[in-house]
């Protein structure tokens, strides 16, 4: 089983930056991919932005080059750098978890971004 707690969503200007962050807990064994997915209003949840447990990285083509993903082993966090924000990145952020083929989500943290 894996909890996973989000924050760092905000209100924010166009151009703008946040950093959104996610405590991992993982009862059984670390995960086999982490990230971030987003839920823009009235649209499916999306992959943006992965690593798996040997380091393969996964940017969605919308968010390369803006967003950046990290992890913290020893903190059990992973964090989303957002920079150059655009209103179409107004979303539902949730952090994610792959472990033993079954997907974990928090609860989600808002990001508005206003033109």
């Amino acid at each position: 089983q894996v909890q996973l707690m989000e924050s760092g969503g905000d209100f924010v200007q166009a151009g703008g930056s946040l950093r959104l962050s996610c405590v991992v807990s993982a009862t059984t064994s670390s995960p086999d991919a982490l990230g971030w997915y987003r839920q823009a209003p009235g649209q499916q949840r999306e992959l943006i932005t992965s690593i798996t447990s040997n380091g393969i990285m996964y940017y969605k083509d919308s968010v390369k080059g803006r967003f950046i993903l990290s992890r913290d082993n020893a903190k059990n966090m992973v964090y989303l750098q957002m920079n150059g924000l655009k209103p179409e990145d107004t979303a539902v952020y949730y952090c994610h978890a792959d472990l033993h083929g079954s997907v974990w989500f928090g609860r989600g943290t808002q990001v508005t971004v206003s033109s």
